[in-house]
């Protein structure tokens, strides 16, 4: 293990035994006033709070929980999914237009050999359209036995991203782009809601589509 991660781990788990000490005082001086005569039984109690104290700085100094996204640019913006819906990215090669789907549907391709319909978030969020080009990738996402991919203009990689740091959307954000964001972490990724996506009925196309 290289020294700066034990270094990292040593901070992270510190306690902050000055605290500790001072909780400890007072909770002698309550013992005192509290009439406990028997002095193994003010150790034993002191003893006691000393762990829970321990047991609780140390949770305090622990860091939060994080989630793991791909993020990936749409018409410049800068989005995210959690990971553990993505099955796998994969270049946007053959395109296949369908007549008669809702205009978010982009069309289908082949990823593998299997034929997945390709949706599109910027006619969802109503952003700015450019050609394709050989940057653009599809995420292919699956959850609850559906699986589908969606157009992203690149693909930046993978990131951890800390819970608190995701925000509410903007009041100025409404509507159905408000409806499929998780929040906005500080530094202006948009983080998407997959469980809104996976669950809203209008997304799915149901139509049998002949090759």
């Amino acid at each position: 293990m290289a020294e700066a991660e034990v270094n990292g781990n040593a901070k992270r788990k510190s306690i902050n035994w000055a605290a500790v000490h001072r909780r400890m005082e007072a909770a002698a001086v309550a013992l005192t006033q509290g009439g406990v005569s028997s002095p193994e039984a003010k150790r034993e109690i002191l003893r006691s709070r000393a762990r829970s104290l321990a047991r609780e700085t140390e949770k305090e100094g622990m860091p939060g929980e994080r989630l793991e996204v791909i993020e990936f640019l749409l018409a410049g913006e800068r989005y995210a999914v959690e990971a553990s819906y993505v099955r796998e990215v994969y270049p946007l090669r053959e395109l296949v237009s369908i007549p008669g789907t809702p205009a978010f549907v982009l069309g289908i391709t082949s990823v593998r050999g299997k034929i997945l319909s390709v949706i599109d978030i910027k006619k969802l969020f109503d952003l700015p359209e450019k050609g394709l080009t050989e940057l653009d990738k599809i995420i292919v996402l699956q959850a609850n036995g559906m699986e589908f991919g969606m157009h992203a203009d690149a693909v930046v990689g993978m990131r951890p991203i800390a819970l608190e740091d995701i925000q509410s959307p903007l009041p100025t954000l409404t509507g159905i782009r408000e409806r499929y964001l998780r929040g906005i972490t500080g530094d202006q990724v948009a983080v998407l809601d997959m469980g809104k996506l996976f669950s809203d009925k209008s997304l799915i196309v149901h139509e049998e589509v002949e090759i």
